[in-house]
C-alpha cells in the first residue's frame, strides 16, 4: 500500500528556511539536500511503520533520519491513517529538538 504523504505548513516552512540557508552557501548543496529529503520521503510513502517512534508514548508520531553529507536531517511525522502520512517539522541534525 502506498501513503500519501502531505506538508503541515510549518514542515512547508522549515523546508524553505533550510533550503535558503544553504542556497546562500553553495546552490549545488541546496538541490542535493532537496533530493535527499525527496528520496527519504518515498520511504515514508512505502515504509512509514519502519521509522523510529518520536515518543513511546505515541506510537504514529514517528522520525525518518535522513542522510546528508556528514549529518543529515529528521522529519517528524504521524500517521494520520492507512493511506495519509503528514509530516510536521522538519530539522536540520544539528537544530533543537522539535517536541
Amino acid at each position: 500500500m502506498k501513503f500519501r504523504v502531505r506538508f503541515t505548513q510549518e514542515a512547508k516552512n522549515d523546508l524553505v528556511r533550510l533550503y535558503s540557508f544553504l542556497l546562500e552557501k553553495d546552490i549545488n548543496a541546496a538541490e542535493k539536500a532537496l533530493e535527499a529529503i525527496e528520496r527519504g520521503m518515498d520511504v515514508l510513502r512505502y515504509f512509514p511503520f519502519n521509522c523510529r517512534k518520536a515518543t513511546p508514548q505515541t506510537p504514529l508520531l514517528r522520525e525518518l533520519h535522513v542522510s546528508f553529507g556528514n549529518s543529515g536531517y529528521v522529519l517528524l511525522f504521524e500517521i494520520e491513517d492507512n493511506r495519509t502520512v503528514t509530516i510536521l517539522a522538519i530539522r536540520h541534525q544539528h537544530e533543537d529538538d522539535y517536541l
